[in-house]
């Protein structure tokens, strides 16, 4: 008998949640499409998707936390899809956001969450003309 899963999400702890709306609905446009709250449990569970009917990413806060979760390294990555990862890049530099690894080869670069989660940033349909300032941009940090 074949065993088949189906994906349900991507879940990342944040510890502020404004910081995390405003990084993920307001820079990557991802949507609220909905929320649970346990007042016993200390904790809420934010669900955003990238386009209708894509596998959300669930936002953990637990209320009580005041330390910093760690870097997220262990975790992996959260991969999108974007239209032109030059343009995207731009605009996320220009709201303060370190490209970590730039798109040298107009395909490919990562960024971090406000929590340390990495990102990667795929190029749709294929690889972009490889371009200035991106192709001689060296990486910086850890991904």
């Amino acid at each position: 008998m074949e065993n088949k899963m189906k994906f349900l999400h991507t879940m990342v702890r944040v510890l502020d949640e404004k910081r995390a709306m405003h990084f993920f609905c307001d820079l990557l446009g991802f949507k609220e499409i909905r929320r649970y709250e346990s007042e016993e449990g200390r904790f809420s569970l934010i669900y955003l998707e990238s386009s209708p009917g894509d596998p959300p990413v669930e936002l953990t806060v637990n209320w009580d936390e005041k330390e910093p979760y760690s870097d997220g390294r262990n975790f992996g990555h959260i991969a999108l899809e974007v239209d032109n990862i030059y343009d995207t890049c731009a605009m996320l530099q220009e709201n303060g956001i370190t490209i970590l690894r730039p798109p040298r080869d107009g395909r490919m670069a990562f960024i971090k969450t406000p929590d340390g989660i990495s990102i990667e940033l795929l190029q749709a349909n294929g690889s972009l003309e490889i371009a200035e300032p991106w192709a001689s941009m060296p990486s910086t940090g850890s991904w």
